[in-house]
């Protein structure tokens, strides 16, 4: 928790204003019993006997009084609460802001490790806990314990031996909040982990929703839900109830010190020691320890509620990507070379795996050129091309950009070099426009709609109402699948890099369209070398050269011709899709 204070550095002034303010008002708290007491004293009665004769201005004075102290306290109460929400706020806004900016700089391998549901979590649930948390102590950590201690000390200014059941009280009070405390902390740690649970589960399903449905899984999957649920409703119920034994345990105790004092104060006074009225402001300092407390424990439950979220933030900080990324860019730039990539015996192996996912893959891509790659399920494909924009690091070997290692790269350089297009197709809200200018934020109209043509979108833009100017909903659901992945492809192209990966991107679209944007890619100005990962062979058989991947090993490579010459795994794919007899016959 400590490590994430750093966080409230920019609102120093609200940190000291809001608990001072709650200083203030609990200071004209304080002095509201000894009021009462010489209302009751001097203004109705006189003295011990309580012989009749009050004295009303005297009683209208200190009501005014009075009143003065509630609009203080008031005025104090209002600032402070302004002060601590300020505060708070603007802790949670730095917090997240600065959270948000670390999961952006990891790489795909921790975020992989952590997964959507949690990050999704510490973002949301756990720093909304940490701002209800930093709003309750600046309001009421050093005001509460202020109010218990001044009234016992005001006891003490009014008779030492009535203020004698405060310090027993106190004690006793203390070690049933805390020891209830010390309880609980672990378990709300628990139960924040039980929400990912559910979080994940809700995630997976709404996600998911069209697949559950074709296979009829409905109930299954609410049922399965709804264990998870439960099971965090349990943890939920138990870490509360005993939360709850707080507050009755405090008034059982603060009570049977009530009854004790009034005991010890109607003697006293029988004896002439205290006045009516100073037993009232005892019973009244009784009443404000009492609330306080309340206050505390409900303080204590939310800080610890707070800390068990500050520990899981904290464990997201401290994970660190795993990559390093060259600070400047290289000085006068990357002299022209031979080949856009290359791969240099590479391995590659996940976090947490045994075995490699991709063995002593070595080729290299002039520019200009195409690459296919193709190869089954599992195969590596993909794994094969996030390491080109190094969105994974080389186990061994190494993976080569314009003759230079991507690891010399800064990140910026790196990916304007490299432009991807993902299996799924991502669009954002916002215009077509807005979409297109992600990778290019410069980019003329012009140059849009070039990308627009190439990527075969361009007729279909040019009839949504506004053009460039169509509004796009959250992912694109008023487009269809092959919209989005026209669109997508589209985006990639705009300011012509020099490297495009197409990974399995264009499942969506039919052979004419699919045909009719490999033909315009082998077309395109400024001599990009393209890579396309598919499953249709349809898709890469124009390719320059085609690399066959099978168990994360390069089988061959080559051209369409000499690997259905030879290479069994394209074959095999090849045969698939288009059986010999259809080609014989000439219908392939």
């Amino acid at each position: 928790m400590r490590k994430l204070l750093v966080y409230l550095k920019p609102y120093r002034k609200e940190t000291v204003l809001a608990p001072l303010f709650k200083m203030l008002e609990a200071g004209f708290e304080l002095f509201v019993p000894l009021v009462m007491a010489a209302i009751i004293d001097r203004g109705i009665g006189s003295g011990a006997a309580g012989a009749p004769g009050g004295d009303t201005a005297f009683v209208l004075r200190m009501g005014g009084l009075l009143a003065a102290l509630g609009v203080i306290g008031l005025i104090c109460s209002v600032t402070a609460q302004y002060y601590a929400a300020k505060a708070a706020v603007g802790f949670a806004t730095e917090l997240r802001h600065s959270l948000f900016s670390h999961i952006q700089g990891l790489s795909y391998t921790e975020i992989d490790t952590l997964g959507t549901s949690t990050m999704i979590t510490r973002m949301t649930s756990d720093v909304n806990q940490l701002q209800n948390g930093v709003n309750m102590v600046l309001r009421l950590f050093l005001r509460s314990p202020f109010i218990v201690f001044g009234a016992m000390i005001m006891a003490f200014t009014i008779d030492v031996k009535a203020a004698l059941i405060f310090v027993v009280t106190i004690p006793l009070l203390a070690v049933v909040v805390f020891g209830i405390m010390l309880i609980t902390m672990p378990l709300y740690k628990k139960v924040q982990a039980g929400l990912d649970k559910v979080l994940g589960a809700t995630r997976e399903n709404l996600t998911g929703a069209r697949v559950i449905r074709a296979f009829n899984k409905e109930q299954e999957e609410t049922e399965k839900f709804e264990q998870r649920n439960s099971a965090l409703a349990h943890m939920q119920l138990y870490v509360g109830k005993l939360s709850a034994l707080t507050n009755p345990v405090t008034y059982v105790i603060v009570n049977v010190a009530t009854i004790v004092l009034l005991y010890t104060g109607a003697v006293r006074v029988d004896e002439g020691t205290i006045t009516r009225g100073q037993v009232v402001a005892l019973v009244n300092y009784m009443s404000q320890i009492l609330v306080e407390l309340v206050k505390l424990a409900n303080l204590i439950i939310t800080v610890t509620k707070a800390f068990a979220c500050a520990h899981r933030v904290q464990g997201v900080f401290e994970i660190r990507s795993s990559m390093a990324w060259a600070e400047t860019p290289r000085s006068g730039g990357d002299s022209p070379a031979a080949y856009a990539v290359e791969f240099d015996h590479v391995h590659l192996r996940y976090a947490g795996s045994c075995q490699d996912a991709l063995s002593d893959i070595d080729f290299r891509v002039p520019r200009g050129r195409t690459m296919g790659i193709i190869g089954g399920t599992g195969s590596g494909k993909t794994s094969l091309v996030n390491m080109i924009p190094r969105f994974y690091d080389a186990t061994q070997g190494c993976v080569r950009i314009d003759g230079r290692d991507v690891r010399e790269y800064t990140m910026e350089e790196l990916r304007n070099k490299v432009r991807v297009v993902p299996q799924k197709a991502v669009l954002f809200q916002g215009t077509v426009r807005d979409n297109m200018r992600w990778g290019c934020p410069d980019a003329t109209d012009e140059e849009i709609w070039r990308a627009l043509e190439i990527a075969q979108a361009r007729d279909f833009v040019e009839q949504k109402e506004g053009g460039l100017d169509f509004r796009i909903t959250q992912a694109g659901k008023n487009l269809s699948g092959g919209q989005r992945q026209r669109l997508t492809i589209a985006r990639a192209l705009v300011g012509m890099p020099e490297i495009v990966i197409l990974d399995d991107s264009a499942s969506a679209l039919d052979y004419a369209t699919d045909a009719a944007l490999r033909q315009a890619l082998a077309r395109m100005d400024g001599g990009a070398a393209v890579f396309i990962v598919s499953q249709r062979t349809s898709s890469i058989r124009q390719a320059d050269q085609i690399l066959v991947l099978d168990d994360g090993e390069a089988v061959d490579i080559g051209t369409h011709d000499e690997l259905l010459a030879r290479c069994g795994v394209y074959q095999e794919i090849y045969y698939s899709q288009y059986p010999k007899e259809d080609i014989e016959g000439g219908t392939a």
